[in-house]
Order: C-alpha cells, then sequence, then structure tokens
C-alpha cells in the first residue's frame, strides 16, 4: 500500500521535512499547517517541490472546531473553510481533516452537527475537495470512530467521509471491529500512531508520547486489519506528535518512520519482505582503539590470550573460552579512546539476514577487503555500531576465522580456573533521541524480541533500558538510554562475560593486576538485610565488589564490574536456576560508584 506521514511528525524546516520524506521512501505526505503558515514557500513552490521529490500532498490538516455551534459562528467557519479550500488548490491536494469540535460553543447536538457538515461538504465539493471527519479522543461531544461515523451516515453527501486514526481509536479504548461495518469507499483517510502504555490525560498522551507502530503498546496491526477489511484503499500514514521525533534530525526520523510501515504491513500479512534470519549468537564484539595497550591489558587481566592477527587489517583477536574480542588499531579509532565499534553475529543465513535488512532500510554497509577475505555483510544500527552477519566453522558458509592468522602460543595470564565461557550480554547506550528507534531496529531487522522497558534512577537523572533477545538467550543486548548525554559514565557500553563461578573469576582478574568496581560498604549493609547468605559469603561479595539479585522464582545473579578503559568496561555474570534478568535493582548503585571512580581519578 502507499506510505505516507504528516509534516508534524518531523523536525525541521517544511522543505527539510519534505526532502526527509522523500528519501526516506515515502510516497507521499500529510501538510500540517503550522508548517505551511511557517514555510518562506508559496503554496504553488511547495506543490512543485513535492512533484520533483515524487511526493503526493494526500491531505491538508487540520480544519477545528467546525461543526455543532450556533448558526452566526457556522456562517464564519464557512468562510475560513472557502479560504482553505482556495489554498488547497494551490497545493493540489483534494482531501482536508476536520477534527471533531472541542470549542465550548460546540452543543450536544448530532442533527445540527450533521447538516453543518453536509453545508461544509457541498462548499468542499466545488472545489473538488473532500471532508475527512475524525474524532478526536477529548471531541467535546463526538470522541469516538462510531459516533463520528454516525453523522457523516446520516448527512449521506459523496464529499464527506471520515478519517480513522489509531491513536484516537486504541486510547479510548474503543473496539476496532466495529471499522469493518464502515464502508471502505467512505473511509477516506488513515492515520497511524502507537504510543506507550501511560495513565495521564489522553491529549497530553497523544501530544508528547505517540511513537511509530511497533514502538508501543498499542494494537496498531490489530487495527489495520479492521480497516483493510472494511475495503479502505487508501495510504497508510504517520500522524506522530513526539516531542523527541521533532528535535531530532528529521533524516534518520523519516528511515524510522518509513522502516515501522513496511513492518507493520508485514504483520498484518499485506507485505511480504524477506523473513528475518535470528541470530543465534555472538560469534565476536569488535573495539576500536587509538591505543592498544590499555585494551590489552584488561582483557589480558581477564583471562584471555592474543591468539590470531587479521591478515591485512591491524586486528587482533583475543579470546577465552567462545568469548571473542577484535581490538582494532586502524584508521577509525576515535578520539575519545576505546569503543565497541561492531558485533558479529551468529547467523544460520548471512546472506539471508543481509537481504532482510536491506528490505527494511538498513543497506549492506561498503568494506574495504582484500580479495582473500571473507565477504561479511553487515549493516550499522542506529547508533552507528555495526553488526556483522558471520558464521564460525561452519563448513557451507564464508567463515570469518579464516581471516585472521593464528599466533605463536605465548604466554597468558595465569588462572586457577577457566570459568568464563562466552558473551552473556552486550550494553549499548544509544544516542538520547533514538532508544526508540535502537529498538524497532533491533525487533524488526534482526527479529529479536523486546523485553519490557525498566527505568533506572542515576545519580544524575533517569536511565532508561530495554533489552532484546533471542529464544534461548544466547543473544542479549541491553539498549539503553541514559540522563546525560556529554557524561562519559552515560556514554559508556559494556560486554558482560558469562561465568559459572564469578567468585573464581573476579579473584583470578583481581590477582592478574586487574581492577575491579569499588562497591560502597552501605550496599552490603543493605544485603545482608534482604538475603540470607552462607557463613563468609557476603564478606567474599563486599571484598570483591560482586552484587546480587534475586527474581521471583529464585534464580540468582551474582555480578561485578572492571574499570572503564576509553568508554568500555566488563561485566563478569553468573546466572543461576534460569535467572532471565540483567540485575536492573543494582544497576542504580552500580552507576554510582562509577561516577565516584571517576571523580577520584
Amino acid at each position: 500500500m502507499r506510505t505516507s506521514i504528516a509534516t508534524v511528525s518531523l523536525g525541521g524546516s517544511l522543505t527539510e521535512k519534505l526532502t526527509a520524506a522523500a528519501r526516506a521512501g515515502f510516497d507521499g505526505v500529510e501538510i500540517f499547517e503550522n508548517d505551511l503558515l511557517a514555510s518562506p514557500l508559496t503554496p504553488e513552490e511547495i506543490r512543485t517541490r513535492c512533484a520533483d521529490l515524487g511526493l503526493t500532498i494526500d491531505l491538508y490538516q487540520p480544519m477545528r472546531d467546525i461543526e455543532a455551534v450556533p448558526e452566526e459562528v457556522f456562517a464564519g467557519n464557512l468562510r475560513r473553510a472557502r479560504h482553505k479550500f482556495e489554498l488547497m488548490r494551490r497545493l493540489g491536494t483534494d482531501t482536508v481533516l476536520v477534527c471533531s469540535s472541542v470549542s465550548p460553543l460546540a452543543v450536544d447536538d448530532d442533527a445540527l452537527a450533521t447538516g453543518q457538515l453536509r453545508r461544509l461538504a457541498d462548499l468542499a465539493q466545488e472545489f473538488g475537495i473532500r471532508v475527512a471527519y475524525e474524532a478526536l479522543a477529548w471531541g467535546r461531544h463526538v470522541n469516538t470512530y462510531d459516533h463520528a461515523w454516525r453523522i457523516v451516515e446520516a448527512a449521506g453527501h459523496p464529499a464527506l467521509g471520515t478519517c480513522l486514526d489509531s491513536f484516537h481509536i486504541l486510547a479510548r479504548g474503543s473496539d476496532p471491529k466495529g471499522i469493518e461495518d464502515i464502508p471502505g469507499e467512505k473511509i477516506f483517510f488513515l492515520q497511524l500512531a502507537d504510543a506507550p502504555l501511560m495513565a495521564m490525560d489522553v491529549l497530553q498522551w497523544s501530544r508528547h508520547y505517540r511513537c511509530f507502530p511497533g514502538q508501543g503498546g498499542l494494537d496498531v496491526t490489530g487495527l489495520l486489519r479492521h480497516v483493510v477489511a472494511a475495503g479502505y484503499q487508501g495510504p497508510l500514514s504517520l500522524e506522530v506528535f513526539n516531542d523527541v521525533f521533532r528535535q531530532a534530525d528529521a533524516g534518520p526520523t523519516a528511515v524510522d518512520a518509513h522502516r515501522s510501515l513496511l513492518v507493520l504491513q508485514e504483520a498484518a500479512g499485506l507485505a511480504e519482505p524477506p523473513a528475518p534470519v535470528v541470530p543465534t549468537g555472538v560469534a565476536f564484539v569488535e573495539l576500536v582503539t587509538p591505543d592498544a595497550e590499555p585494551p590489552a591489558a584488561l582483557l589480558g587481566a581477564l583471562g584471555f590470550a592474543r591468539t590470531a592477527r587479521h591478515r591485512s587489517k591491524p586486528v587482533d583477536l583475543w579470546e577465552r573460552g567462545e568469548a571473542r574480542v577484535l581490538v582494532n588499531t586502524g584508521p577509525g579509532a576515535r578520539r575519545e579512546g576505546t569503543c565497541l565499534a561492531a558485533v558479529g553475529l551468529e547467523s544460520p543465513d548471512p546472506t539471508g539476514a543481509a537481504r532482510r535488512a536491506e528490505a527494511l532500510l538498513a543497506p549492506v554497509l561498503p568494506r574495504r577487503r582484500a580479495p582473500e577475505d571473507a565477504p561479511l555483510d553487515a549493516v550499522a544500527a542506529p547508533d552507528g555500531t555495526e553488526l556483522f552477519f558471520v558464521a564460525t566453522d561452519h563448513q557451507a558458509l564464508p567463515n570469518w576465522r579464516a581471516d585472521f592468522e593464528d599466533l605463536p602460543p605465548g604466554r597468558t595470564t595465569p588462572r586457577a580456573a577457566d570459568t568464563v565461557t562466552r558473551i552473556d550480554h552486550l550494553a549499548l547506550t544509544q544516542p538520547w533521541h533514538e532508544f526508540d528507534e535502537a529498538v524497532l531496529f533491533h525487533r524488526s531487522v534482526l527479529g529479536l524480541h523486546a523485553q519490557d522497558s525498566v527505568d533506572v534512577a542515576d545519580p544524575y537523572g533517569l536511565h532508561r533500558s530495554r533489552a532484546v533477545t533471542n529464544a534461548d538467550g544466547s543473544v542479549r543486548i541491553a539498549l539503553g538510554v541514559g540522563p546525560a548525554p556529554t557524561d562519559d559514565t552515560a556514554r559508556a557500553q559494556h560486554i558482560a562475560l558469562a561465568t559459572d563461578d564469578v567468585v573464581a573469576a573476579a579473584r583470578a582478574f583481581r590477582a592478574a593486576g586487574g581492577r575491579l568496581l569499588a562497591v560502597p560498604a552501605n550496599y552490603h549493609d543493605d544485603l545482608a538485610a534482604r538475603y540470607g547468605f552462607g557463613d563468609g559469603e557476603l564478606e567474599t561479595y563486599r571484598d570483591l565488589g560482586i552484587l546480587y539479585d534475586r527474581d521471583e522464582q529464585g534464580g540468582e545473579f551474582r555480578h561485578c564490574y572492571t574499570e572503564t578503559v576509553g568508554r568500555v568496561f566488563f561485566e563478569l555474570v553468573q546466572r543461576d536456576a534460569g535467572y532471565r534478568g540483567y540485575g536492573a535493582a543494582n544497576a542504580p548503585v552500580r552507576m554510582a560508584a562509577q561516577h565516584i571512580g571517576r571523580t577520584v581519578r
């Protein structure tokens, strides 16, 4: 189906919004009146600009407080409408959105509303324009879609139909199944938006917290199925009022918006993009650094051994068990120090994963590689992290490991037991305006499941986190956004290593010269009050800075942290009895300790 977006959904000037929408692949736009009023372009120039970009103008909106008002007021409304219809003719659009009245002058009289909307439609028809009547969720007397439809049906005018808005319908808890009783040709327009489930005034909820389909908790997919079943043939259009989106760059936001419609059509059975190829594990993480010594020292203390070097690039491979870390000192190194720049995801079908990514507007990144290098595909996540689709030692697929030449066995850090087995999870801090985009990207492009969002108190604000995982937990990525975009702690990334004995792993790390994050004594005092521990157990945790959590099913989580190098630190985690979380209850203590550690240094 054709796709459209309201200009109010994007930030910037009208010209910037139109350009972003076209580049993202939209077929058309809704022109929001405020955007037109603030533009230096004439309506004719806007019309030409859209045509040059390949965009149709599908809707002009909104006209407010038109119906069910005293006759002298309605006469003024008709004069206003005539001016708007002349403007629309100059713009080259034929559909106008009329919102149900919120005016204190409006009366609760469906017959009056019907008659006045019929007269408005008579005038619109003279200009070749259709009127799409929409029930605002906070409308004074008309606030449900079925009520709006009864008025449209009673008017019986060919130039009067209804506009359905998923937010207004779902936010009020209306049953969308009744949409199927509306003739498809009388649904003049469909506007789509999602929203997180919140207990607040519906007007404030609508004006500030809408998001793109798939980013919230409303059943937009189910509603779309009912609209299609009714016979609707118009565009799928996004109307999203969101403070964050309006402050962000229009280009990436428009791409995210269009991706949400592609995924929505897939979920509703209206399109069949390449099927998702869910990753089955983390093959490696890649650190980019201007100085290899700090991450090498940290990895060495963690018991990693430098086992191989890339044939043609300054990239070393460090391994411990199935945990692999690449250290890249090439020209991509950033001034802020060591960063997690790439993740290799084990894939049963790397080519299929790349096809899926491209279909959902995440084009494969160009790569510089020698002829003998493995043909690996990578895409960029919204935060810029490169995601490689790879296979390790798979007979039928290119092996990324073959690009590395083994190094002679060297001295490795002695350790009591090789308890680290693999990468348990990754925690990646997102730019403040890209959190919802990142969640949708990982869900739709990678086929991962998104867990519930968690808010954690940071010493300087609120940290929001949402994990995405595959079914068996072999891929876990915690996406977070912090309160202070310029603070190094809020921008940190971390790599969690799975161990079956966190005490032994922590002791070995410290014995090798590693520095564990110091945890305030008050934390362990509180643990003693909340849980019962064996003799000496809590003292050991206190000594090593180990934190502890227990879920409602009795699963246990023990974890501790290394110092931060650049923007990266490591976590040692021990999951027992099926614990599936990430120790969120301990996150405020960890972040406070990191702030203190940075201040002390």
